[in-house]
């Protein structure tokens, strides 16, 4: 005697639900309109498949670049529009209009942004992060303190794949090295950061310290040689020389708050 044939009933889903299980985003929250449009302008069934698939690229393509700025946590900055060119006594303008085009990620080169505080370092690198995010370029943007307090909390296994993580990004950026002291243990995590991406994928790096003073910033440190052999080889090094915009700032708003009393 044969069996009876089982058959499985699918449970009924919106059709809106079943976009969704396929991985569609953005087509099932505006299906009415979707379909709409299609029969007002009497899309033709490829041109309905065509739009859809437009759509959710473009979808995708916007979510991706709200992640990539959230995990690069450039916070928040002044654009380059805003930028006061002639405040610094000394810029190489033309070297940081042309790294601003991110010629130099191609090549894996280097670029180091040099100068006292408040003439605008930190600035020039959220920008030039910004515009690699925009480009498509995974990017992250870290203090010299945040990166190496990171790697130094972690466990052996967790730092390794830290490390890795800092190594492969598209774009690594360490700002502020220079304004604390770290020990020799520091100096070997940012070797390492350094030497994984020697030649591989470019760093921003700014200092407010002249290079032959980081044995002042890694006190004790053997590996500081090594370090800026890396680091310099296949960099641009630009200084910015000239007094902090944010002091001048700062007086023109104590200057124009007296006014109005």
């Amino acid at each position: 005697m044969s069996s009876p044939v089982r058959t499985m009933t699918m449970p009924s889903h919106s059709l809106p639900a079943q976009l969704e299980q396929i991985g569609l985003r953005a087509v099932p929250g505006e299906l009415d309109d979707f379909l709409a449009r299609a029969a007002k302008l009497r899309w033709s069934p490829r041109q309905i498949l065509e739009q859809l698939a437009q759509t959710e690229a473009a979808e995708r393509a916007h979510r991706s670049l709200e992640r990539r700025l959230r995990v690069a946590e450039i916070k928040k900055f002044k654009p380059m529009a805003d930028f006061d060119w002639s405040w610094p006594k000394k810029m190489e303008r033309d070297v940081v209009e042309r790294a601003l085009t991110l010629d130099f990620l191609a090549d894996g080169r280097n670029l180091i942004l040099v100068g006292t505080n408040g003439l605008g370092k930190t600035m020039i690198a959220q920008n030039l992060c910004h515009a690699a995010v925009l480009a498509g370029h995974s990017v992250l943007f870290r203090s010299a303190a945040s990166l190496l307090e990171e790697l130094h909390r972690q466990s052996p296994e967790g730092r390794q794949r830290k490390l890795r993580t800092y190594a492969n990004v598209g774009l690594l950026c360490v700002d502020e090295v220079g304004y604390l002291s770290f020990d020799d243990k520091s100096a070997d995590l940012l070797y390492e950061v350094i030497n994984r991406r020697y030649e591989r994928k470019s760093v921003v790096l700014t200092t407010n310290r002249p290079f032959k003073e980081w044995n002042e910033v890694f006190p004790n440190a053997a590996c500081i040689v090594m370090l800026l052999d890396r680091l310099l080889h296949h960099a641009e090094v630009t200084k910015i020389e000239g007094d902090s915009y944010r002091v001048r700032e700062s007086e023109q708003e104590t200057a124009a708050r007296r006014r109005k009393k």
